[in-house]
């Protein structure tokens, strides 16, 4: 199940980014560490470039797909009503986050940086959950009730997918990833 087993380890390094997140954020709060605005617009493009054009595509277009053909009404309730209700707030909380970095960007001000930090916060607590039900029970979902053709589908179309996917940008994310 190569396809579910990449996308358990994408949610790995989505899980990585937001413990990096609430970290700077405990430092900053501490004030251990000044808020670097930069760090966090590189944090909004990993979201939108590895979580969301990378992960939450390939779930999307390849494994939401086959589900919803699949398995009708538990998977509509599952898919439609949850887990891409969730992937759109987790885009718009994104694009929160980012407003608030440029605002903070043009005046430093304490309602500014606090903007980041509910944002930032919103965007972990809101991933972290979302991943842990993917990962405890949609995916167990998905492979225990798939089909084999389906499953072995689902690898192929993710193969095919990595192989296109442009990864030159990902340099700019290491320190985010655990592999």
């Amino acid at each position: 199940m190569y396809g579910i087993e990449i996308l358990r380890k994408e949610h790995a390094n989505i899980l990585n980014f937001t413990n990096i997140l609430e970290e700077k954020f405990i430092n900053i709060l501490a004030g251990q560490e000044d808020l670097d605005p930069d760090f966090f617009l590189r944090g909004v493009d990993f979201i939108r470039t590895y979580a969301d054009a990378h992960h939450h595509k390939k779930e999307e277009d390849i494994l939401f797909k086959y589900m919803l053909e699949d398995f009708g009404a538990i998977a509509d309730k599952l898919i439609r009503s949850g887990m891409l209700v969730e992937h759109d707030l987790a885009r718009f909380t994104t694009s929160e986050f980012e407003k608030a970095l440029l605002l903070y960007k043009e005046d430093p001000s304490t309602k500014n940086k606090l903007d980041i930090l509910a944002h930032g916060m919103n965007y972990a607590y809101l991933l972290r959950r979302h991943a842990n039900k993917e990962n405890d029970v949609l995916y167990p979902f998905a492979e225990k009730n798939m089909s084999k053709e389906r499953l072995d589908l689902v690898d192929q179309e993710t193969k095919v997918y990595e192989e296109n996917f442009d990864f030159s940008n990902f340099d700019n994310f290491k320190d985010f990833l655990l592999d």
